[in-house]
């Protein structure tokens, strides 16, 4: 467990940085929900529960160190350089790639592994855990009116939800994707 600490050190060491693009505030409203989650599947759904952790905290170190754009493949490159030097092993570095490679929503990869649909569904589950962060977005890098916004958020969560590929995901999001509709509609 010990490579874990190492990975979730990194990527906070990376958020914390003047240059990281979003900040921190992705690191604690985002990676660390979305950690929680993918380990909550692998666990209930029986997948490896390390290739799981490392990827969920790394699944957007592309992002974090260059932006949005091609993050997923910026951030495989970025985990495989970082994984190598602490000496993990190739093919469970190769894994944790998928991982990254396959876990946009926005973006059909085919997800061939449990462990890659786990990181996707969580990486799309902990946006019904900052919907704050999401009129963030839409204010901010945007430029959303209030109503605008409003409207985006919410076709968001539904792209969201329709994306999900587990019905274990499903089950946990459920009551919330419920209430944003409610409260968005």
């Amino acid at each position: 467990m010990e490579i874990i600490e190492e990975v979730r050190k990194f990527v906070e060491e990376e958020s914390k940085k003047p240059n990281a693009k979003y900040g921190y505030e992705p690191y604690e409203f985002h990676l660390v929900p979305m950690r929680n989650y993918a380990v909550r599947l692998a666990e209930k759904l029986g997948a490896d529960i390390e290739i799981v952790e490392i990827a969920a905290w790394l699944h957007d170190i592309g992002s974090i160190v260059s932006g949005r754009e091609n993050h997923h493949i910026t951030g495989a490159e970025i985990a495989e350089r970082r994984l190598k030097e602490f000496s993990y092993p190739l093919e469970k570095i190769e894994r944790v790639k998928s991982c990254i490679l396959n876990h946009r929503g926005s973006v059909n990869n085919h997800r061939s592994s449990l462990e890659e649909q786990i990181i996707s569904d969580a990486d799309t589950i902990s946006n019904f855990d900052n919907i704050s962060g999401l009129f963030k977005a839409a204010f901010v890098y945007e430029g959303l009116s209030q109503g605008g916004a409003k409207i985006s958020v919410r076709e968001k969560l539904q792209r969201k939800w329709n994306q999900l590929c587990l019905e274990e995901s499903k089950i946990i999001i459920k009551s919330k994707y419920e209430a944003a509709m409610l409260l968005l509609t």
